[in-house]
């Protein structure tokens, strides 16, 4: 299908072209080669988000590009307009038709696959009940398959949907020609339960429940497998989604509140506490706290007045500001940080499908084979109808029933296995990442410190204790707003309890806070704020004040009676298991590095403290993912481990993305993983989980391949009995399940046997 929209060419325009009809790694390469044959076209096309980005150059019409795709066999459309909300996803869901075929292909397979295996119930014309179930099943059910199998093989091509296709037609074709031409379809005919090798015609067995079967497994990976990459494009919709909606503009000498798609360069804006900045801007008016922690990561809150940059996005904290818009749309930094999470999900290297990198060989193998015993047996005088018999036989014994429950079903239990553990696998190819992986960069913020303001520590002098100083201080701080006054507050609650009332309580912008309580004038904030008083440090309250911010840490000054009481220190606490979990990820073979936009200083602690030597500080968060790019560019593999949306384009570029389930939307939709408690012990469960997940991916299909080879030369041969080839059809998928319900048996390092 061709979506044609109005997209005059442009000199070195970008376009992205959405592709459908891809089954495998190898259809984009395909695709890829097509496009890059185009005068001064560069393309690269991926298939886990079946995105083309191109490169078009000056004079070239994209609708070319169309024509390109299409004539290669698969689909493509050019950048369409913007959709309502709910009208998208409805277009964009291509699970829906998957999940009807899948359910209706269920539920006509089970009675044929039932019948077959069990001889009891092999009714009279049974038979032919079993092919009037199946049909649908092959001719509708499969229909994605033998479409994708005639693609591939137009431009000679073998991947696992031609096996899939190639098996099911002939098990089903030949089970029609038997019922129709040969004594399959007498009243009264039974699959004998005998295990016998013999020579036989071939046209007294069917194939039905191979064929549906086999067409069912095979739909239930594959719907798994597109509902895990229909999320590719959530992260860029969470980025958007945490913008402002709409705006307060001051016009005309009043307000008027106006959708955010409508607002200009140079439009000044009002946010009130608590709300979101609608875009980057100056600030005009106002003195405020602002809340950076959701784009930059970092827990403590810029301090900013007239004359001050703002990032659209961030929450004032504080007072009411006037802001001038200096960027909007697509060039906000919000903007910025969303296309650099889709570069990194286009460029990340899809992994081909273990299934079809085997097929690849596989499947010509056996066509081979098949040609070969027909020609062999018309040219040894066995006649026609044995010929033939020895040459389906191959076809239908090659195609892996137990191929199409080797991914899904191990992927079943593992995810399943995490689930309870608290790890969230997001699909197959995320496992083949976890064998690789060598690095681990950690996030500070959130990851492995708590990623909220605390109390840490209390300074005093003279004749109060701490518990005085705690509780005036408290008291004050409890009827501001401000992020560290809510951190002195809740610490002075938690040790004293019920804190006093606050009279005349004053909020002194970008200073601190003052008013009375018990009958004192209390002053608590900035040493500024102390010295319009008259009240000034002393050199022990100085040196403890000077010591802590050399550290990254926050200190408040507290002061009343005319002279200065205590210094409070609130800061980002680490979090308890972080150095246990640290140890872990090193027992795996991992580096760890962490990765902070904070300062040296701030870094080294946290890195001494945790058992990190490695440590890379003051990133910008754009420049997050331009680390990874260099650690991979330096042959590592690396896995990154963050919580925020300033980590969500590094966590998208590296080779494994570990997401904290407590942090934003963002950063979950751009990983790979989601470690849904937010410990990071889990990191190192959800690595070794993902690694035994995959070797026994690996191991089913080895023995999903394995029983079909053993039983070939049996084929060839003519000998093949049909109960032989349905019992190692049920043994081998047996088999596979039973060795992924092994994986249920994993157990946490971290976690009590009990669980």
């Amino acid at each position: 299908m061709t979506d044609v929209h109005d997209t005059s060419p442009v000199a070195g325009q970008q376009l992205e072209l959405a592709i459908s009809g891809m089954t495998c790694a190898s259809c984009a390469a395909r695709i890829e080669r097509k496009l890059n044959k185009l005068d001064g076209v560069a393309a690269t096309v991926n298939y886990a988000t079946e995105k083309a980005r191109v490169s078009v150059p000056d004079g070239l019409d994209p609708q070319r590009l169309v024509e390109t795709v299409e004539a290669a066999g698969y689909g493509a459309s050019l950048p369409a307009p913007e959709e309502p909300e709910a009208a998208a996803e409805e277009a964009d869901d291509p699970t829906r038709a998957l999940r009807q075929r899948l359910v209706v292909s269920a539920a006509l397979s089970v009675p044929v696959i039932v019948m077959a295996m069990v001889p009891a119930l092999q009714f009279t014309y049974w038979q032919w009940i079993s092919l009037a179930l199946a049909a649908p099943v092959v001719l509708w059910g499969a229909l994605p398959f033998h479409q994708a199998a005639w693609t591939n093989l137009r431009h000679g091509a073998a991947t696992m949907d031609t096996l899939v296709s190639m098996g099911t037609l002939a098990a089903f074709l030949w089970s029609l020609y038997a019922l129709l031409f040969g004594s399959a379809g007498a009243p009264g005919m039974t699959h004998p339960f005998e295990l016998t090798i013999q020579r036989m015609s071939g046209d007294g067995a069917i194939y039905l429940e191979v064929a549906a079967g086999v067409t069912t497994f095979i739909l239930a990976g594959r719907y798994f497998e597109a509902r895990s990459k229909r999320r590719a494009g959530a992260a860029l919709r969470a980025l958007l989604d945490l913008g402002a909606k709409d705006v307060a503009v001051l016009r005309g000498g009043g307000e008027v509140r106006i959708p955010i798609a409508e607002l200009a360069v140079g439009d000044r804006f009002v946010v009130r506490p608590g709300e979101k900045i609608a875009t980057d801007g100056v600030v005009e008016e106002g003195v405020s706290a602002v809340d950076a922690s959701m784009l930059t990561g970092e827990s403590v809150p810029v301090e900013v007045g007239a004359g001050d940059g703002v990032v659209g996005a961030t929450v004032n904290a504080g007072g009411r500001l006037v802001v001038r818009a200096t960027r909007v749309g697509s060039d906000t930094q919000l903007a910025q940080m969303a296309k650099l999470v889709e570069e990194a999900q286009s460029g990340k290297a899809a992994v081909q499908r273990l299934a079809d990198r085997i097929s690849a060989v596989f499947v010509p193998v056996v066509i081979v084979l098949a040609v070969a015993t027909l020609a062999f047996w018309l040219g040894s005088g066995g006649g026609a109808a044995a010929a033939f018999t020895a040459a389906v036989a191959v076809l239908i014994i090659a195609c892996p029933c137990a191929l199409g429950l080797a991914t899904p079903t191990a992927l079943l239990v593992g995810t399943g296995r995490g689930a309870q553990l608290g790890i969230l696998i997001k699909g197959p190819e995320v496992l083949e990442s976890t064998r690789r992986v060598d690095t681990v960069v950690l996030d500070k913020t959130g990851t492995v410190t708590t990623g909220q303001m605390a109390l840490v520590g209390a300074h005093v002098v003279g004749d109060d204790s701490d518990g005085d100083v705690l509780r005036l201080a408290g008291a004050l701080e409890n009827a501001s707003e401000h992020p560290i006054a809510q951190a002195i507050a809740r610490g002075a609650r938690e040790r004293l309890g019920e804190l006093p009332a606050v009279e005349d309580f004053t909020n002194v912008e970008g200073l601190g806070v003052q008013g009375v309580v018990d009958g004192r004038a209390v002053a608590v904030g900035r040493s500024a704020l102390l010295a319009e008083q008259g009240l000034r440090l002393p050199a022990e309250l100085a040196a403890a004040k000077e010591s802590a911010e050399g550290e990254g840490k926050t200190a408040v000054v507290i002061g009343w009676d005319g002279r200065v009481r205590g210094v409070l220190v609130v800061a980002d606490t680490i979090k308890p298991t972080s150095a246990e979990a640290i140890a872990q990820l090193r027992e795996l073979g991992l580096t760890p590095i962490l990765l902070t936009g904070d300062n040296e200083a701030v870094a080294r602690t946290v890195a001494d403290e945790v058992g990190i030597t490695d440590v890379i500080a003051e990133v910008l968060p754009q420049d997050k993912a331009n680390v990874i790019t260099r650690l991979q560019q330096d042959g590592n593999t690396v896995a990154m481990i963050g919580d925020g949306v300033n980590d969500a384009a590094a966590l998208a570029q590296a080779d494994l993305g570990l997401a904290m389930g407590t942090g934003t939307d963002v950063a979950i939709e751009a990983s790979d993983l989601t470690l849904v408690r937010g410990d990071l012990r889990t990191a190192a469960d959800a690595i070794r989980l993902s690694r035994r997940t995959l070797r026994t991916i690996k191991g089913n299909l080895f023995w999903a391949f394995a029983y079909n080879i053993a039983a070939l030369p049996l084929a060839a041969t003519g000998l093949l009995n049909p109960m032989i080839a349905g019992a190692a059809m049920a043994f081998s998928s047996i088999f596979v399940v039973t060795n992924s319900l092994r994986l249920r048996t994993f157990r946490s390092v971290t976690t009590a046997p009990a669980e």
